[in-house]
């Protein structure tokens, strides 16, 4: 059987408050979109006991057997949702450990190809409990569009188009999602309550990740790269999306990032530096 093949979205968050905590997770408020920049999936249907999941590509190596693609399949085999067994073969092209969800936008663009071609048949209220127990960022790539995570972990969808290029740079280390959070000491208030106009330049720049500080306190090399970039000519503004490493210059036009991209792989020449658009 021929593979059917599905596009795996870069998540970035151009702004991330955390505003509490739970008894496991801290709660946030975020405004995500999507990169041009993707892995690339392929599935078939196979005639085995088992499912096989493959990982290709440059950043395929450190990927353990238990990933967020086999605990999805694991939950859904629990539930007997599906009546075959599939091969899924990965080709890693967005770094791990770089906030940018990779391996959750890998489950949940798994979960809408199964959706889609009707093979698992689950009410959206399901589908969306269904991503929870692989990952908390899992939900976002249900939907692939500009939206804000909300506290409450409720989505809102947005209908603004605004497009951004991006200069995404993550040196050759990656950082703990998990040793990022334990550092948070302080909490805001959610403000993310009006969607109107949340994606002008001017808001965006003047908004922050929480994340960011505690980060770049503990690997003071991510501070040298972000003052670099924020004293390039023509950027619009310099963000950390998640937890890190990678930092993302934002610019208006394909040009001017392509230009900042050249200073930056010239100064920073062991770091992967990739240009890519909302």
């Amino acid at each position: 059987m021929s593979y059917s093949k599905i596009k795996s979205h870069a998540k970035i968050n151009l702004a991330l408050n955390v505003v509490g905590k739970s008894k496991y997770l801290h709660k946030i408020e975020s405004i995500v979109s999507f990169l041009d920049l993707h892995d690339e999936i392929k599935i078939r249907k196979i005639n085995s006991k088992n499912h096989k999941i493959i990982f290709v590509g440059k950043f395929c190596r450190g990927i353990k057997s238990n990933n967020t693609i086999s605990k999805l399949l694991e939950n859904i085999d629990k539930k007997k949702l599906l009546k075959n067994k599939f091969q899924i073969i990965v080709k890693k092209n967005v770094p791990s450990k770089a906030g940018l969800g990779g391996g959750s936008m890998n489950a949940a663009s798994i979960i809408n190809f199964f959706v889609k071609k009707k093979l698992i048949k689950l009410k959206k209220k399901r589908i969306i409990e269904l991503s929870h127990s692989i990952g908390s960022d899992v939900v976002l790539g249900l939907y692939s569009k500009n939206l804000i995570l909300k506290p409450n972990n409720k989505i809102k969808v947005l209908s603004s188009k605004k497009k951004f290029y991006t200069l995404i740079v993550k040196p050759s280390f990656g950082c703990s999602t998990k040793k990022i959070y334990s550092k948070v000491k302080e909490f805001k208030k959610p403000i993310f309550y009006s969607t109107s106009n949340i994606f002008s330049l001017k808001l965006l720049k003047n908004m922050k990740n929480d994340l960011e500080k505690i980060t770049l306190n503990e690997y003071p090399s991510l501070k040298i790269l972000k003052n670099f970039l924020e004293n390039l000519s023509n950027i619009d503004f310099v963000r950390m999306t998640g937890s890190g490493s990678a930092i993302i210059g934002y610019f208006s036009s394909v040009r001017k990032c392509k230009d900042a991209q050249k200073k930056v792989k010239k100064q920073f020449r062991n770091y992967w530096c990739m240009t890519s658009k909302t």
